[in-house]
């Protein structure tokens, strides 16, 4: 087949287009450049490229995409989004709309500086913020309001999307280069640092007088901040702690910790035990999700889950981030907790948080047709204040909305808010990518038209929105918020929405400060950027 015969066929094959393009962009998105990757963003490169050229899609592609994906976007954000400004992460949380609304205000300066188009403007603030949602909402938001332009936007954002990714991951590797800090040692003059993420299994024989005769689960152990002791050596083989177990001479301890406090922990309990490390017993470690709102909020060692329920959180994983905890870590629902424990205690625990066995690998197809539903009507409901204008939230806004209401709430009658994570990215992921085609290829013809017109200015402002937020959110994060170094880089990675810069960082270092940081703001700047994308267009326009 010749080359125009295939162009040919794809003019004529909209379906074929869409899934090549696709395929063509994850493969790009996979394309590392300094340990630096475009990811899913690669489709909208394609997507442009393919629009320039003359292909098209099938009609309803990217409405389809867009409510798939800030629905999911939702559900895995309600559950914090609300705690997030609640609770003590309020710091984070104000970091995170400190650096959403100068990346705005930048924008808007910008665009009437320069005379950018609303649409131009609103894509590079997404692209310079690496917000696809913000994309997402901005374009709707051109389309509902009927100025035209709504195909401009994602030509803006992949203007500034590489600044986006580049500049933040730069700012965190350079800054404590010129600022010369060293963040191990700062890790360990916090209370949460001394180690970081790396965990490891020990076996300790108790050798230390002063403990025997001690409950283990109410010595100084506790006071470690990421060391549990899981299990006792007993038999040829391990069992669960309970409660009411105590230190004695020779008894044998399974140590489940970060790398750096161990050593510590050991010295206090005894010496190395040298009998053979067995692995767990299956049906005595289970991973159990939070879903009882009775528990978000509260610490650790105020749930006590092994003097109420006989059982031992040794890791949590929350947003696809795993780390362990410690007395002062602040439970969120969602969270997805590794415990140990005997049968019935972990059945008994598994009651208490709310856990369904369901709730890890199903999907109730029902509440997200239902939920959909409810999200596209409240997206096309008028409303406003007595004599102004009618609005509307949209496709983006209404499944959004919706979403984060489920989401906080768990279960509002026979919907459920909850959609287990590898389904959830899946859709995700898939409605970004639906959705990233489809604005691309309508972006696409008028994308060298575009760049002729505007010129370089574009890329200047894209520069700019990228790199004041990050200038400016530092000294306010050290002095102001009195974060530490680490807490403000992971804040800040945060707020600018950006995972490949927290992948940076926790490169540098072991510490956990930043990747829990990360968690707390992140959910908040996500969902401001999409409101703001919005008040961005009524703003410029």
């Amino acid at each position: 087949m010749s080359l125009e015969a295939l162009h040919n066929l794809l003019l004529s094959q909209p379906l074929i287009v869409l899934f090549a393009l696709i395929a063509a962009g994850l493969l790009l998105g996979q394309v590392k450049v300094k340990g630096i990757s475009l990811g899913s963003s690669g489709v909208l490169f394609t997507a442009l490229l393919a629009g320039h050229l003359g292909y098209s899609l099938p009609a309803g592609v990217g409405t389809l995409g867009l409510v798939l994906f800030v629905y999911c976007v939702g559900i895995g954000a309600g559950d914090r989004f609300f705690a997030s400004l609640a609770r003590e992460g309020t710091s984070l949380a104000k970091l995170a709309v400190l650096i959403v609304a100068l990346g705005a205000a930048m924008t808007w300066i910008g665009a009437k500086f320069l005379g950018i188009p609303t649409g131009l403007a609103t894509g590079i603030f997404a692209g310079s913020l690496t917000s696809t949602p913000a994309l997402a909402a901005a374009t709707e938001g051109m389309t509902l309001a009927a100025k035209g332009g709504a195909d401009s936007v994602s030509i803006g954002y992949g203007i500034a999307y590489p600044f986006g990714v580049i500049g933040v991951v730069l700012f965190v590797q350079v800054l404590p280069r010129v600022l010369k800090l060293d963040l191990d040692a700062i890790d360990a003059k916090t209370d949460t640092g001394k180690c970081g993420n790396r965990v490891e299994n020990v076996l300790v024989e108790v050798t230390n007088p002063n403990l025997y005769g001690q409950r283990i689960s109410e010595s100084s152990i506790t006071n470690f901040n990421a060391i549990q002791i899981g299990r006792i050596y007993s038999g040829g083989s391990l069992v669960p702690l309970r409660y009411d177990d105590q230190f004695e001479e020779g008894r044998i301890l399974l140590l489940v910790g970060r790398r750096c406090e161990m050593k510590a922990a050991i010295d206090l309990i005894g010496k190395r035990s040298e009998a053979k490390l067995h692995e767990d017993v299956e049906n005595e470690r289970q991973v159990l999700i939070v879903t009882s709102s009775a528990f978000a909020g509260q610490t650790l060692g105020d749930m006590a889950p092994l003097r109420n329920y006989g059982v031992v959180i040794t890791s949590i994983t929350r947003l696809g981030l795993t780390f362990v905890p410690n007395a002062n870590t602040v439970i969120e629902r969602h969270d997805h907790f590794t415990c140990v424990g005997r049968v019935d205690d972990l059945k008994k625990f598994s009651v208490a948080v709310g856990h369904r066995s369901s709730a890890i690998d199903a999907t109730c197809l029902l509440s997200l047709s239902v939920g959909l539903t409810l999200g596209i009507i409240l997206g096309m409901l008028p409303f406003g204040l007595p004599g102004g204008t009618p609005i509307t939230l949209g496709l983006a806004g209404g499944p959004l909305f919706v979403a984060l209401i489920l989401g906080h709430f768990g279960k509002i009658g026979p919907i459920v808010g909850f959609i287990p994570r590898q389904t959830r990215m899946l859709l995700q992921e898939l409605g970004l990518v639906f959705f990233l085609a489809n604005a691309g290829v309508r972006g696409g013809g008028a994308l060298v038209s575009t760049l002729q017109e505007h010129g370089f200015m574009l890329f200047g402002l894209g520069m700019c929105v990228s790199v004041l937020p990050l200038i400016v959110a530092w000294p306010i994060a050290t002095k102001y918020f009195k974060m530490n170094p680490l807490q403000a880089l992971g804040g800040i990675c945060g707020g600018m929405t950006s995972t490949p810069a927290l992948g940076a960082i926790t490169a540098k270092t072991d510490s956990q400060t930043p990747v829990i940081s990360y968690v707390s703001a992140y959910p908040v700047a996500l969902i401001f950027m999409i409101i703001i994308s919005k008040l961005l267009i009524r703003l410029i326009g």
